[in-house]
């Protein structure tokens, strides 16, 4: 695996790339976009942006939503997968929001994992583009790219991937990468080595692979 220099540099090379990507989902509040990131699961912001508009106008605010019936909002979201968990989940949410936050999504991890539908990366997510606090959510993306590039184990978890890239990567840029490696798993295709092969940072991770192999 990589030094923490040989990843900073790595990083160096995909900012270079990717240096304006940044959120995709669209939301109007801090709650929308937690609607939103909730709804992302297991499929793309494309097909959340397409059904949010109207949700959103049904139900804007935590009020609004926490008073609605699972079976209206099942037909909004039901273009997307999973809609029948986050529908439930989407009430849960807005219910527990507004009995123990005032109907305000709260700005600690510790606070948001215990809403309906929230684990550790929706809450990343969450923190670094709504408050801007410093988190790196971990999604597909990022665990292939973080395991093809040599930066984890071939098999690490999402929380093995998340704690070696914020230990080799200074705060101020934990926000960036993570959008910069969305950015470039949904550019090139990591599944498919022909399609990567030839990328510049894909060589250079290699080749500080092979020599990391050779000293030790």
């Amino acid at each position: 695996m990589l030094s923490d220099q040989q990843i900073r540099q790595a990083f160096q090379m995909i900012l270079a790339e990717f240096p304006m990507a940044g959120p995709s989902l669209k939301a109007a509040s801090n709650f929308q976009y937690l609607v939103a990131v909730i709804l992302s699961a297991q499929t793309t912001d494309k097909a959340v942006n397409q059904v949010t508009p109207q949700l959103f106008q049904k139900y804007p605010t935590p009020p609004t939503m926490a008073q609605a019936k699972v079976v209206e909002i099942e037909p909004l979201i039901k273009t997307i997968g999973l809609y029948h968990n986050k529908a439930r989940y989407l009430v849960a949410c807005s219910q527990k929001l507004c009995t123990d936050f005032a109907g305000e999504v709260p700005a600690d991890k510790k606070s948001l994992v215990t809403l309906p539908g929230v684990g550790g990366k929706t809450a990343n997510v969450v923190l670094a583009d709504c408050f801007n606090i410093p988190a790196f959510a971990v999604d597909t993306h990022v665990s292939k790219i973080a395991q093809r590039l040599h930066f984890v184990a071939p098999k690490a978890n999402v929380t093995q991937v998340e704690r070696r890239l914020t230990q080799a990567l200074p705060e101020s840029l934990w926000i960036k990468s993570h959008h910069a490696l969305i950015a470039m798993g949904r550019k090139y295709n990591f599944h498919k080595e022909k399609q990567i092969s030839n990328l510049p940072v894909v060589q250079a991770c290699d080749n500080w692979e092979r020599s990391n192999l050779v000293k030790n």
